[in-house]
């Protein structure tokens, strides 16, 4: 008997979506096997509600080994066969996968306040202060607070305007690197990494309108980006203590306390140096020549030295809020950037049609202005397929039910933790024709937005919890897509041998689903005729 549940476990194990430390004894987990089950058998029966429908469970691990490498994929098909509301066991984490442009909507319009806490996850208390950032802050006063500062002083529509003038010279740097690598190629063979060039200038103009400069090092890498990648990749490491919290010691055990507690330091000490440099910065100034150009930062800083809030903004408060800053603006960007390239290059109809439109309206000008891009509409609709079918945050942030609730019929416990399935959501063949395939055209004359009320299209969340950066991110997007396409006309390596329907277009999954395979390409200038 034995050794046939040995065999089990070790089976199991294989499948987990992680990878356990291989100096770790199979008899620890056979003996809290042999626990779960007595616990199991000896548990009174009781008349329980009705929860969701969730597909079959192991023991000890619950629905854990159907996870698989890509999450957002694996959860979908799931949903294929037991419907879009799903109630799984994650470990010992009751969770709420719902993956229905209804059921989102049925949550936002009779219950959002239930579903708007956060899990308290290992990985958020230590790098994020304790959770004092607007992401993973408990629902409450001083959520509203800190969201308030992040919507009107930070991310509003007229704030975003303001950092126009830094989208401009990061633009126009690319743009000037990539001339600069055309000037000295040497064959046809020649190609750049336009995923590497996405990802810098993305972080540039983030860095530039959060910190006032960009931290670029001699070799082009960003510090800035550097600390982003290290804190996603950390975001959806395995932690015990998250799905077994009586197991939470081998999160010390597998080495991932010690790496969080290492990065933090590190983050812990480049945001004291950043608050440091601007607070002197600031004091130095002369009254009357104090520059108007604020980033993130001094606005902060203003904001703490004014006191007119109900309570005040400590060193703790102003360091989580720029974590998400940091983490929100970076990879989303990119990401999206990188995608919208890539479809752009794999359908070179949809390329040549948004070509067109962006010279039309710029005409003999040397870059594409602001003023412009609100003109492009086929590029906005480009710009929304591209979200449609790679939302940068495939599986929602994830959120936790602050009491019991009634949804869709069935009960769902208080504290369940909850994933709205974007990904799915916006692929349902139900709202959306030929959902596989990159069609622009769909938006033409379409209505419906990414801003949180047309619940079969969420890149950004919805309700309490939607991402309040949006408009920062299109504005960025849209206006790095628009130049590039003004400038350059775009062609495979010829070494390559592949059409543009040969394109690699694997995931990666993290906090943002990004491209598995960088895109190279070849850039061609474009003359503009005077």
């Amino acid at each position: 008997m034995e050794a046939t549940t040995r065999t089990m476990l070790q089976a199991i194990l294989k499948h987990l979506p992680f990878e356990l430390n291989p100096t770790l004894d199979v008899s620890l987990l056979f003996f809290i096997f042999f626990i779960f089950v007595l616990f199991k058998l000896i548990k009174p029966t009781r008349n329980e509600p009705k929860l969701p429908p969730s597909p079959p469970q192991f023991p000890l691990i619950g629905n854990l080994h159907q996870l698989g490498s890509l999450p957002h994929r694996s959860l979908t098909a799931l949903s294929h066969k037991y419907g879009p509301l799903m109630f799984l066991r994650l470990g010992q984490t009751p969770t709420l996968v719902v993956s229905s442009a209804h059921f989102a909507r049925e949550i936002v319009k009779s219950h959002d306040v239930v579903f708007s806490d956060r899990p308290q996850t290992t990985t958020a208390k230590i790098l994020f202060y304790g959770c004092k950032d607007v992401g993973f802050l408990p629902y409450g006063e001083e959520w509203r607070v800190k969201r308030k500062i992040c919507v009107l002083e930070l991310l509003s529509l007229k704030r975003v305007q303001s950092f126009q003038y830094i989208r401009e010279e990061e633009v126009a740097d690319l743009v000037n690197k990539i001339r600069q690598a055309c000037a000295h190629r040497h064959d046809d063979r020649f190609s750049i990494n336009m995923s590497q060039m996405i990802f810098a200038a993305s972080n540039n103009i983030v860095s530039r309108c959060l910190l006032g400069h960009k931290l670029e090092a001699a070799d082009g890498k960003s510090r800035f980006g550097e600390v982003a990648r290290k804190v996603t990749a950390h975001m959806t490491a395995f932690s015990f203590g998250d799905f077994f919290p009586s197991l939470r010691w081998m999160d010390f055990v597998t080495g991932l306390i010690p790496k969080l507690n290492s990065t933090f330091r590190e983050i812990d000490a480049f945001l004291d140096e950043v608050l440091a440099q601007h607070k002197s910065a600031r004091n130095n100034e002369d009254e009357d020549h104090k520059s108007e150009k604020k980033d993130f930062v001094d606005i902060l800083h203003q904001l703490q030295q004014n006191h007119r809030l109900d309570f005040d903004l400590t060193q703790v408060d102003l360091k989580g809020m720029i974590m998400d800053m940091f983490v929100a603006g970076s990879d989303s960007t990119s990401t999206v950037l990188e995608w919208g390239f890539a479809e752009l290059m794999k359908n070179p109809r949809v390329m040549k049609k948004a070509q067109e439109e962006v010279r039309r309206v710029t005409g003999n000008k040397s870059k594409v202005e602001e003023d412009d891009v609100r003109q492009m509409k086929y590029l906005a609709c480009v710009v929304k397929e591209t979200l449609r079918l790679h939302p940068p945050v495939a599986l929602s942030v994830p959120r936790e039910t602050r009491s019991s609730v009634t949804l869709g019929g069935y009960y769902i416990p208080p504290k369940t933790t909850v994933f709205m399935n974007a990904w799915g959501i916006q692929r349902d063949p139900e709202f959306w024709e030929r959902p596989e395939e990159f069609e622009p055209e769909r938006f033409e004359g379409n209505q419906i937005d990414f801003k949180g009320q047309d619940f079969e299209f969420v890149p950004f969340g919805i309700g309490r919890r939607g991402c309040p950066g949006v408009s920062f991110g299109v504005a960025s997007i849209e206006y790095v897509l628009a130049n590039l396409l003004h400038c350059f006309d775009w062609k495979l390596p010829d070494e390559t041998g592949k059409s543009a329907q040969d394109i690699d277009m694997g995931e990666t999954y993290g906090l943002t689903v990004v491209k598995k395979l960088p895109i190279c390409v070849q850039p061609i200038p474009y003359l503009i005729e005077s």
